[in-house]
């Protein structure tokens, strides 16, 4: 993300914030009367750009500022007929006004005693979007009859980024701190693992960690229950937003982790870098592949929808 972009808070998920990555240019004189007035004008006015903008670009990644042996890891997709329905649907829930409004004053009121995850889960609002189904096969590099036993979706929200992968296995199994978010997963039919036992029970063939290791207490922990929880041809599919900036919704009085994760960097291909050096090869990983995605989120009466820059990475454990 540019410096100089625009950034809201999170309108779902672990409290990430998304952003308007540029300026969305000049804009007219005219000023309408009224808060709700002036905000539907504003929201026209931001939903004109976004319609404009170039998506290609959530996509592109400066190779050369990346070391040969991982730049040749990389995979780059594009907007395809999933991300394009999302944001399709984006737009059209955000211009239901009385219903955006209904969600504002829920929120303020719920916000004095629940999470803001759990706020979206029982509003049935914000769902995310990080990768399609044919991404997931690009970054793969497997044909589409490819098939798996089980998947483990590890803090998997409202289930809808989930359901993206779960067609390509026999069973998905879940895990979700928020009680709202659970009752969802559960309604979709998804094996629901208790957070605290989940990597005791069962070994799996995919273990998706999706915007994850920057929102928990215990990145480095989490790493290595994944691994241990790995069939032995396993693979991980890790997303991480960047530039890196750690969170706790819940559990912490600062929303300090216990173990910060030491990734540097003043741009996305440096920090890309750090996350392998600094941490997954000490974790015990090898990359097998990677891109640069955007991390998607439904919108609300400021604009349509949010995106952060989000690294994806597959990967298996080294030898």
């Amino acid at each position: 993300m540019v410096d100089d972009g625009v950034c809201y808070k999170s309108s779902s998920g672990p409290d990430h914030d998304f952003c308007l990555d540029q300026d969305i240019g000049p804009t007219l004189n005219f000023k309408p009367r009224g808060g709700l007035a002036r905000a539907l004008y504003e929201k026209q006015q931001t939903d004109h750009f976004l319609s404009q903008f170039d998506k290609s670009q959530w996509y592109h990644c400066d190779l050369s500022k990346i070391p040969l042996d991982l730049s040749s890891k990389f995979i780059e997709l594009g907007p395809d007929d999933e991300t394009i329905k999302f944001l399709q649907q984006s737009e059209e829930k955000s211009d239901w006004i009385l219903t955006q409004i209904w969600h504002s004053v829920v929120k303020a009121f719920l916000g004095w005693f629940m999470t803001q995850t759990s706020i979206n889960g029982w509003l049935q609002r914000g769902s995310m979007f990080v990768l399609s189904l044919q991404q997931f096969l690009k970054l793969l590099r497997v044909e589409p009859s490819w098939h798996k036993e089980s998947l483990l979706d590890l803090g998997a929200g409202d289930g809808e980024v989930t359901t993206h992968l779960s067609s390509l296995f026999d069973k998905t199994y879940v895990t979700e701190v928020s009680t709202t978010m659970r009752t969802l997963l559960q309604n979709r039919g998804y094996f629901l693992l208790d957070i605290d036992t989940w990597h005791k029970t069962h070994k799996f063939d995919v273990i998706s960690c999706l915007n994850l290791i920057d929102r928990c207490d215990t990145p480095n922990q989490l790493l290595a229950q994944i691994k241990t929880s790995l069939k032995p041809d396993g693979l991980v599919l890790l997303a991480v937003v960047l530039p890196f900036s750690a969170y706790v919704e819940a559990g912490s009085r600062d929303h300090k982790p216990k173990e910060l994760l030491p990734i540097v960097g003043t741009c996305f291909e440096e920090q890309v870098k750090s996350v392998v050096d600094d941490v997954l090869t000490p974790a015990g990983y090898e990359v097998v592949s990677w891109t640069r995605v955007p991390y998607l989120c439904e919108g609300d009466l400021q604009q349509s929808y949010y995106w952060l820059d989000d690294v994806v990475f597959v990967l298996k454990v080294a030898n």
